[in-house]
């Protein structure tokens, strides 16, 4: 049975609470984009891709392509709670001989869909599994997360042309837009908008939704759903408005969270914050971060 909404925000309020003790014991790593998104995450692993320690290696699984690499945390997290990596290896998080790295590595973690971190490329991947995807039988579908400081790179907009061209309706891109990036927000940066209007003029079809909003979410991936169905339709594009470090304070809204992470005192504060059992933040208090 799939979780209902109210279990939705439980799982990303636990999945959170993971993300912050990994990048703790870390030392180093990326927060801020990884708390914006693990809502996304969590609702898709939970209602549209069933990923399990027996298919993750199916050919004909759907796929989840995260091109915004270093929010890989939100990525960990959730295969861990389906099982495919065993939780306590969340805590080895960037560690020399890791299978986790601090962004996505399919050599030493096969379970991951592809090696993403240069910021660009992973919607550009997504495009050609898709594009398999549609020649296979049975056929599967492609979901692609993508960030908006990363939309500023030239390879997403040849994928923006080409993937309606192709009539890749099993393309669902999902758009993180925090609003910022390591170097600000992306409004000053290089500005994206108006994205929505940019994405429906090369042909896609577009989705405006708060991305903590877990019914809009939900609904978001339903009309995903039915529009991979259509023979010959247009690839969708899921706007997913959501705020960088979302869950904890001290972090919500700020860019310079982006990549740094919290020391011990700052990651209490955020468990606190979170609801985390003392078992948890004892754990953290006990655990002397990397060197970052």
């Amino acid at each position: 049975m799939k979780p209902s909404v109210a279990q939705l925000r439980e799982l990303a309020r636990r999945m959170r609470i993971d993300i912050v003790r990994m990048l703790h014991a870390a030392g180093s790593g990326h927060p801020g984009g990884s708390l914006s998104c693990i809502d996304l995450l969590a609702t898709l692993f939970s209602h549209e891709i069933e990923r399990t320690p027996r298919n993750a290696a199916d050919p004909g699984r759907d796929r989840v392509v995260l091109s915004k690499g270093h929010a890989v945390p939100a990525l960990y997290a959730c295969l861990a709670r389906a099982g495919v990596i065993e939780r306590e290896e969340l805590w080895s998080l960037r560690r020399l001989g890791s299978r986790l790295q601090g962004h996505p590595d399919v050599a030493r973690l096969p379970a991951v869909e592809a090696s993403t971190g240069s910021l660009g490329q992973g919607m550009s991947i997504a495009q050609g599994m898709a594009l398999a995807g549609k020649m296979a039988r049975p056929g599967f579908r492609v979901f692609c997360l993508v960030g908006d400081g990363e939309t500023q790179e030239g390879q997403m907009w040849e994928c923006a042309m080409s993937a309606p061209k192709f009539g890749l309706s099993n393309l669902t891109v999902i758009l993180d837009a925090n609003g910022g990036q390591i170097d600000g927000f992306t409004k000053d940066v290089m500005n994206i908008e108006p994205i929505a209007d940019k994405m429906r003029a090369f042909g896609w079809r577009v989705l405006e939704i708060d991305g903590h909003d877990f019914p809009a979410i939900l609904s978001a991936l339903d009309q995903a759903r039915a529009g991979a169905a259509a023979a010959g339709g247009a690839p969708t594009y899921i706007l997913a408005r959501t705020v960088k470090g979302q869950g904890v304070s001290f972090m919500a809204g700020d860019y310079t969270w982006h990549g740094k992470a919290p020391d011990t005192a700052q990651a209490v504060r955020a468990l606190e914050e979170l609801g985390a059992d003392q078992g948890e933040i004892a754990a953290v208090k006990a655990t002397k971060p990397q060197k970052g």
